[in-house]
């Protein structure tokens, strides 16, 4: 992709925000791509912190952020956790996060599926969002199951010590090899079952079947799909509408060309 601009997609922007203005709800999946816009780094990939997908220590990412090395060497895989921790402090949500947030204010009836653990989509605004993946900012203990919410982990003894009982903590995260929480899955099957009428996804590979699902499921019933993302995912030739931009850029796009501009007054809906 070289030197492709938003004006290049402007009669796609029109079409895509038109359909956004009558959906009655609309599902946001989102991805690393969506952070990268704030700075963040990618776990894998161009730019990205793990550059070829091993570690410092060469190991693979995989496998020093999995369930099964926090067991065995809680050292190593808080030792990462703690690099992707630090890679976001100072960093903030950006264009595409306060989009998506002012949608949902404006609105009503939007939610987020995030796989990010950064928290920025709360940051921004947003308050239907399901954090699938978990969140970095909240710790909890594996021995008494007391949790803690931090703004950083500046200052902390790493792996840090729960203040109650001097068990190990950990983010509440979901590490390589885990299952996905279930309060989170059982709010994403309601969202489910409630029947999106379009379908964002932003910023991820869609490589994992139940990020990738719901779009595959809209796209056989001729639901309206978008997708934003820079690169190719499996879904890109099958999706509606396919931007090769920065979220940042096409999402407050899609919402001006939708009438959800800052001062439109349009009310909430249901």
């Amino acid at each position: 992709m070289t030197n492709i601009t938003l004006a290049d997609y402007a009669g796609q922007i029109e079409s895509a925000g038109r359909l956004l203005s009558t959906a009655r709800r609309i599902l946001f999946i989102t991805g690393a791509g969506l952070s990268a816009d704030s700075g963040l780094p990618t776990y894998r990939g161009v730019g990205g912190l793990y550059e070829g997908g091993l570690t410092d220590i060469g190991l693979p990412i995989e496998e020093a952020m999995s369930g099964a090395m926090f067991q065995l060497r809680p050292d190593i895989t808080w030792r990462y956790l703690s690099q992707i921790e630090s890679s976001c402090r100072g960093a903030h949500p950006n264009a595409g996060h306060y989009a998506i947030a002012r949608l949902e204010a404006m609105h009503g009836a939007v939610t987020v599926l995030t796989q990010n653990v950064d928290g920025f989509h709360l940051d921004a605004g947003s308050r239907d969002v399901i954090e699938m993946h978990g969140t970095l900012r909240r710790l909890r203990c594996v021995d008494c199951g007391r949790s803690r919410h931090v703004n950083n982990y500046a200052g902390l003894s790493i792996p840090p010590d729960c203040p109650h009982c001097g068990g190990m903590l950990r983010p509440d995260v979901v590490l390589f090899g885990e299952s996905l929480p279930d309060q989170a899955m059982h709010r994403f099957e309601q969202v489910l079952a409630a029947g999106p009428d379009m379908i964002v996804s932003v910023g991820t590979g869609s490589s994992f079947p139940y990020i990738a699902g719901p779009t595959l499921w809209a796209i056989e019933h001729g639901i309206p799909t978008i997708e934003i993302n820079p690169g190719g995912t499996p879904l890109s030739d099958s999706v509606m509408f396919r931007f090769r931009l920065r979220a940042a850029e096409v999402l407050p796009a899609l919402l001006d060309a939708g009438g959800y501009s800052l001062d439109s007054g349009r009310d909430a809906r249901g």
